[in-house]
């Protein structure tokens, strides 16, 4: 009995011990490699976008086992990607909402922080218009005029968005001068539309995109324009990109429908789809009421789409045309949020190394106190190639480890044992 309970601590200690060493990062047991380029003499920090083939050769889509090294030494950096820093949209309170010489005015209580942009909530449809933005300060900055319109019920898009250069003042004070969209029945538009307004972050923290992959060839069939790109596993899809020639002004309001099938998956629930539009509006200047030429263009979805990330997908786009002719798109892009690796330089020479099955994530302290710098050297990532040195990973661990299983079926044959000889001994006493 004190045997059988002295085998099973010994067990359970030998389970919890597997695997308790992580294993050392060399060079020689990467299967990929990418050489990076920098300025002669470059120093201080340096940053490299990574691209879609380092997501589909590594050996996981986490990164896990991506290192840097300059010559014989890992080189500590940070990754990071684009967007995920925290910045999300700030409210901007609405003040002195009222009318003056016909036009809606009113003040916005700005966040504290660096802005470049006003997104404008208004309930009202079927117009056009111009917000003039001035800073609410003893000088009144001029900021600029910019069109806003909704042409929805003309089966086109709308557009709140008022594009400014980068400030940090307080208050802005908003003044609208709107009118009733052309083929419509004319309508008053009082200051209660003012819903209120939000801000994204400044340009410096939003969003910026790498292409994956791409594709030209594009098919009408029926009512809808079809395209598909395949994308190996790990690699990540966030966006959908839409191309269209230069100096295309046709105004046009389209869905369209992106679906990811993974690779030799019949399971309709690892299908994914999401849908998503995109638009173009282009007025020109209207010489009698002076409204403002209108260009605006969303030529992109967003889509982030997780099936391609266990396994290769396919990806299926399709453009609902309805009763219009297909338009002439040129390209469709699949994109990702840019990922960047940061790191000190001061070596002529880098290397950046990846597909080790068995590493963990690395921890560097570099990466624990990264501070970005505002202009950091750009390193260029060169093509990939298979490690010349490459050498596969002898598992030189010891048996146990090797087969943890076989350590949970003894101890499981452990527990039987004991739990036969309790309940024999429970039945002899109870004699």
């Amino acid at each position: 009995m004190k045997f059988a309970f002295a085998l099973a601590s010994a067990l359970l200690f030998q389970i919890a011990n597997v695997s308790s060493n992580d294993p050392t990062p060399e060079p020689q047991h990467f299967r990929y490699q990418r050489a990076l380029t920098l300025p002669a003499d470059a120093r201080g920090q340096a940053c490299a976008i990574l691209d879609a083939d380092v997501f589909a050769h590594a050996a996981s889509e986490s990164l896990n086992d991506l290192r840097l090294y300059a010559g014989p030494h890992e080189t500590p950096f940070n990754f990071s990607i684009s967007g995920t820093q925290g910045a999300e949209d700030d409210p901007a309170p609405v003040r002195n909402l009222g009318l003056t010489h016909g036009d809606i005015t009113f003040d916005l209580a700005m966040p504290a922080r660096p802005y470049s942009a006003v997104l404008l909530d208004l309930d009202a449809r079927d117009f056009l218009g111009t917000a003039h933005v001035t800073a609410a300060n003893a000088e009144g900055t001029d900021l600029g005029t910019f069109a806003i319109f909704d042409l929805t019920s003309q089966h086109l898009s709308r557009s709140m968005m008022l594009p400014l250069q980068e400030s940090t003042f307080p208050e802005l004070h908003i003044a609208l001068h709107l009118t009733a969209a052309p083929n419509v029945t004319p309508h008053a538009l009082s200051p209660t539309i003012v819903r209120g307004a939000t801000v994204p972050p400044s340009r410096e923290a939003q969003t910026l995109y790498t292409i994956v992959a791409s594709t030209s060839s594009l098919t009408n069939r029926g009512r809808q324009t079809m395209a598909s790109i395949h994308v190996p596993a790990h690699v990540p899809i966030e966006r959908v990109s839409f191309t269209l020639p230069a100096g295309f002004v046709k105004n046009f309001f389209r869905n369209a429908t992106i679906t990811a099938t993974p690779d030799n998956n019949r399971d309709a629930a690892a299908v994914e789809s999401l849908t998503g539009n995109i638009s173009h509006v282009h007025l020109p200047q209207n010489p009698t009421t002076g409204e403002p030429a209108i260009d605006a263009a969303q030529q992109s979805v967003d889509a982030v789409l997780g099936a391609n990330l266990r396994t290769g997908a396919t990806v299926h786009i399709a453009i609902d045309n309805g009763d219009d002719p297909p338009l002439p798109i040129t390209s469709v892009q699949l994109q990702m949020r840019q990922r960047n690796i940061c790191f000190e330089a001061s070596s002529p020479g880098y290397m950046l190394l990846y597909n080790d099955p068995v590493l963990r994530a690395p921890v560097y302290d570099y990466a624990r106190l990264f501070v970005p710098s505002v202009k950091p050297v750009i390193a260029i990532l060169n093509p990939e190639h298979v490690n010349a040195s490459f050498q596969a990973r002898r598992d030189g661990r010891p048996y146990s480890e090797r087969h943890p299983e076989l350590l949970w079926i003894a101890l499981l044959g452990v527990i039987v044992v004991l739990a036969s000889i309790a309940l024999r001994s429970s039945r002899t006493h109870g004699v």
